[in-house]
């Protein structure tokens, strides 16, 4: 009799391909995981970075802004006392401004009360057009006065004739009416200027001396004055006349000389001949 043997057989089964493909899902996951969280700390720490810089000048900015706060408030202060002392003073000229126009109001009041009573008076005594030929009556004897006083003043030359030592002096003996006048101004030496009928030359200055040397030029004849001094009257005629025509300077500089031709009226040169 044949004995029936059941053997059993060992199966072997296989690993499961989806756990192979998690753990590599798993592991590519964590990768990206890391990567992403070393990304992250990156960019947190250059941020940090940044925003630490920003607070850092924030803070240096606020620190400026505060100064300038600081010195607005006490430039503030300053224009406050400033403005202070001006409204002050303000007031105060303000007050002496008020009085002076009720000073000049009391003037002007008066002022016109006596001028009233000067009108009212002239009235009484002339009119209107007396009045005015008085006033200019006035003002020619009181040129006279001043043209005789200037002429009290002035020296005499040997012939009687006055001697002006500036333009005002000449000025008065115009005014007097007796002579023509005739300025000149020699600038340099050699220079010449023609004064009157004649021509003046410069040869020579001497300013430590006050003295001078011209030659003139007159009726086709050169006369040489030298050595002459500041304010002493040159006398020449000229042909066909009598009275004598006068030449007085009356500054001298280096190469300058400044003085006038004083001559007789035509009217006179005519009677005389």
């Amino acid at each position: 009799m044949f004995e029936e043997r059941n053997e059993v057989s060992p199966v072997t089964e296989g690993t499961p391909r989806w756990l192979a493909g998690a753990v590599v899902v798993l592991a590519a996951v964590s990768l990206l995981a890391l990567g992403i969280g070393w990304n992250a700390a990156h960019h947190a720490k250059n941020a940090e970075q940044v925003v630490a810089a920003q607070v850092q000048i924030l803070n240096h900015n606020a620190e400026a802004l505060t100064q300038r706060l600081t010195q607005a408030e006490e430039h503030s202060a300053q224009v406050q006392g400033q403005l202070n002392v001006v409204t002050s003073r303000l007031k105060l000229t303000q007050s002496e401004l008020s009085s002076a126009k009720r000073q000049a109001k009391q003037i002007k009041e008066q002022y016109g009360k006596q001028l009233a009573s000067v009108e009212t008076s002239l009235a009484s005594k002339a009119n209107s057009d007396d009045v005015k030929n008085l006033s200019g009556d006035v003002s020619g004897v009181k040129s006279d006065l001043d043209a005789t006083k200037g002429s009290l003043q002035m020296a005499r030359g040997e012939l009687g004739t006055l001697i002006a030592r500036n333009h005002e002096e000449i000025d008065q003996l115009r005014r007097m009416g007796q002579r023509d006048y005739f300025e000149f101004t020699l600038d340099r030496k050699g220079s010449r200027q023609k004064v009157g009928n004649l021509v003046v030359e410069l040869l020579k200055s001497n300013p430590k001396r006050n003295q001078f040397t011209v030659a003139l030029y007159v009726d086709d004849m050169r006369l040489e004055k030298k050595n002459r001094s500041v304010n002493e009257p040159i006398y020449f005629y000229t042909r066909g006349t009598r009275a004598a025509l006068e030449m007085v300077v009356n500054q001298v500089s280096k190469n300058k000389v400044v003085g006038y031709l004083s001559a007789p009226k035509a009217s006179t040169q005519s009677s005389g001949g």
